[in-house]
């Protein structure tokens, strides 16, 4: 199973790109990847790897050639992206940023890294451009989903959303490493602009959880739901 992602910037200048969904850590591939994609180099204080194990970054090693590829070019560069998941196709004029955040967070959460690897669930329902209000009610919905199953089969449900919080806040700690690691080797600012806002997106779960549920309750709850 693979997403499929076309961005189009003029007649001159298209990138294709097949995200594997299920793929496993690539050696080869990481023996010709840049220095910056080596494991020890800018790397999570909170990563589980080994060296010994893993000479690189999982998920730097897949998103290299992306980073490769718009280096040097501004976020606000228009860009015609066309996503093709195995359910649907989407295409979409966004400015670059935008189409990239979609992009990396897809490789990211299809990665070897175990932690990004907790957000391979909403991959596999890929939903590019999200909104913010998108992005929290379908990670909230998928966590409570989980949290139904472990309920049913006799494990610990965590209704409170308690371990939601504690694993964006790894994740926070993964995208923080990650703008360090690309900082140095991007010109322009649309990799950086993409990691940012994907970073703000992910701190929304972590400082203010409880604001982001009321915006979203209008949506589930019936007008007489809402007056209780």
């Amino acid at each position: 199973m693979a997403i499929e992602y076309r961005i189009t910037l003029d007649d001159e200048h298209e990138f294709s790109y097949r995200i594997e969904l299920d793929r496993q850590y690539d050696q080869e591939r990481a023996a010709i990847a840049p220095k910056w994609t080596r494991l020890d180099y800018q790397q999570c204080s909170n990563c589980p790897l080994n060296k010994e194990q893993f000479s690189h970054c999982p998920a730097a090693v897949d998103l290299y050639r992306v980073i490769e590829d718009f280096h040097g070019l501004p976020a606000i560069t228009k860009a015609q992206v066309w996503v093709r998941t195995p359910e649907r196709e989407y295409s979409k004029l966004v400015g670059l940023e935008e189409g990239l955040r979609a992009l990396l967070g897809v490789i990211m959460a299809t990665s070897s890294c175990p932690v990004l690897g907790r957000l391979k669930p909403m991959a596999q329902h890929h939903l590019p451009f999200a909104s913010n209000q998108e992005f929290i009610l379908r990670t909230v919905s998928l966590y409570l989903a989980r949290q139904y199953f472990n309920y049913r089969e006799g494990r610990h449900a965590d209704w409170e959303l308690k371990g939601l919080v504690r694993l964006f806040q790894q994740l926070q700690l993964v995208n923080q490493a990650f703008w360090q690691r690309i900082h140095d080797t991007c010109e322009g600012d649309s990799n950086l602009k993409a990691f940012l806002t994907f970073f703000s997106m992910s701190s929304s779960m972590t400082y203010s959880l409880e604001t982001q549920l009321q915006k979203i309750r209008p949506l589930l709850m019936s007008p007489g739901d809402l007056l209780e």
